[in-house]
């Protein structure tokens, strides 16, 4: 990756002020939240988040606006003349860099992959701020079995003398991020004991040891995205970055994130559930599982409804876990392939009657849709690739 920079210009080091984001879950709603305030408060924000759900294109908005087909293609012919090595990811990431640092913004917001100290976006040397997201089990066949060997991966982002903004953690990773960070002289800012984040009175409090902002509830929906909202917020203030309280505010409610517990009102989806209320989720871990629950829970106390969830998994997620989560909030599994690197669908299936759930299979997203009678809430969920399939024909502008 290096190599290839230096031919392409060293397009890191002409970036705008970036926002350095790891984590497991979280991260591309922060970043949503990230630049929807600073647009609200009048900023130019590049922003680079991955993976995407229809079109590669979605990764890479170019001071607010999505990058138009022709530029990234003629971008991706450049990275691909600077070296025969590099990973898919390694490609995009130099794209973004190379995007970013042709079009004049105020900031750049900058997703990891999947670890953190040895990814690509990590060529960022000297980012303005730092921040971690939760840290939960995933990948663990590339990060590592434990929290700690996760956590040391996220951790690799953190730089001498940059402050880092971080989400409440488990005792685990949170002891190996405040080592790290102690290691390296970067000041560290944790949710929970320099400033915390937390819904009251129907309303967001995001508290620092200076400011306390009064806000909405963020505009993205179930319990978590209190923390995300308020990660955002923090990273913000912490870096001194002059926004008024309104643009907090219209940020917080107006962010827009496509996939994560999004509302389907309309469309040829939303006719073929029959009236029933339709929500897309692209969580793909237990700890997305527990949000999705929690968020089930929430809405339940509000509108009880018989819930059914349909349920697409990857063979190399734990989709065990992540089924008997979920189950304990649906009356009805369904379960369906996703294509090669699927998990068993019959397995999913009987995950979920272990957890006390009913459960079937169905060869495909339309035919679970066509057994939902009877259901008056519907989450599609489990993958990305099955929020995206979910979705199609959303606009993503």
């Amino acid at each position: 990756m290096s190599v290839a920079l230096a031919r392409l210009g060293a397009p890191q080091q002409h970036l705008p002020p970036v926002f350095h984001v790891a984590g497991t879950n979280g991260k591309g709603s922060a970043i949503a939240f990230l630049r929807a305030i600073a647009e609200a408060a009048g900023f130019r924000v590049h922003a680079f988040t991955k993976p995407h759900l229809l079109h590669l294109r979605e990764r890479f908005r170019v001071a607010g606006k999505l990058i138009d087909e022709a530029s990234l293609i003629e971008t991706a012919e450049r990275v691909a003349t600077s070296s025969n090595d590099l990973t898919q990811f390694d490609a995009q990431v130099a794209a973004a860099f190379l995007l970013f640092s042709a079009t004049p913004a105020d900031f750049t917001l900058l997703e990891t992959g999947m670890g953190g100290g040895m990814d690509s976006t990590n060529a960022i040397a000297r980012p303005a701020l730092t921040l971690i997201t939760p840290i939960a089990l995933d990948h663990q066949d590339v990060l590592g079995a434990s929290l700690a060997e996760i956590a040391a991966h996220k951790a690799g982002i953190l730089k001498p003398g940059i402050a880092a903004v971080i989400a409440r953690q488990q005792n685990e990773a949170r002891e190996v991020i405040e080592a790290e960070a102690a290691r390296l002289g970067a000041p560290l800012f944790r949710q929970g004991v320099e400033w915390d984040a937390f819904a009251q009175a129907g309303r967001l409090i995001v508290q620092t040891q200076t400011r306390v902002l009064d806000l909405p509830l963020p505009g993205l929906h179930g319990v978590h995205q209190i923390g995300n909202a308020g990660l955002a917020a923090a990273a913000l203030l912490y870096a001194g970055v002059d926004i008024p309280d309104r643009a907090f505010a219209a940020g917080i409610a107006g962010a827009h994130w496509p996939g994560r517990l999004q509302p389907i009102t309309s469309g040829p989806l939303f006719a073929r559930a029959a009236g029933a209320e339709l929500w897309v989720d692209g969580g793909h871990n237990p700890h997305a599982a527990e949000a999705l629950a929690l968020a089930l829970e929430a809405m339940q106390a509000r509108r009880p409804a018989r819930t059914l969830a349909i349920v697409g998994m990857r063979a190399r997620k734990d989709w065990r876990a992540f089924t008997q989560i979920l189950s304990r909030r649906a009356a009805l599994v369904i379960a369906i392939p996703l294509g090669a690197e699927s998990a068993n669908p019959e397995a999913i299936a009987a995950a979920a009657r272990e957890a006390g759930a009913e459960a079937m299979v169905k060869a495909n997203l339309g035919e679970a849709l066509d057994q939902a009678h009877g259901a008056q809430r519907i989450l599609i969920c489990g993958s990305l690739s099955l929020a995206g399939e979910a979705l199609r024909g959303e606009r993503f502008e």
